[in-house]
Order: C-alpha cells, then structure tokens, then sequence
C-alpha cells in the first residue's frame, strides 16, 4: 500500500536532483553566478550538496518501494 507514495517521492526527489545538478553545471560551464548575491564558491558547493541530497533522497524512497 505503501510503495505507491514511496515511489512518487523517490521519482519526484531524483528528477529534482538531477534537473539541479544538470542546471549547476551548465551554470558553472558557462562561468554564470550560480546565485545572485552570493559567493560563487558558497552557491556551487551549496547547489551540488543539495542535489547530491535529493538523488540520495530518492534513491533511498526508490530502493524502499
């Protein structure tokens, strides 16, 4: 009864991670801010953790489901 949301989340969390993740490098590759206003080192290394989080995220919901 439960896989049915596990799967969801887990879907959900991994094409986060990997549009943030896709959308960082492209950002870095072109030497665009990542944020306006922030250090640039801060806002990649931010960016990339939290998009590692989501894909592990999501792995994690997909493996349980």
């Amino acid at each position: 009864m439960e896989s049915g949301p596990a799967i969801f989340a887990g879907a959900a969390f991994v094409l986060f991670g990997t549009a943030l993740l896709l959308w960082t490098a492209v950002r870095l590759r072109q030497r665009v801010p990542v944020a306006d206003g922030v250090s640039p080192v801060a806002s990649a290394t931010l960016s990339l953790l939290f998009a590692a989080a989501a894909l592990g995220g999501g792995i994690w919901c997909l493996g349980y489901a």
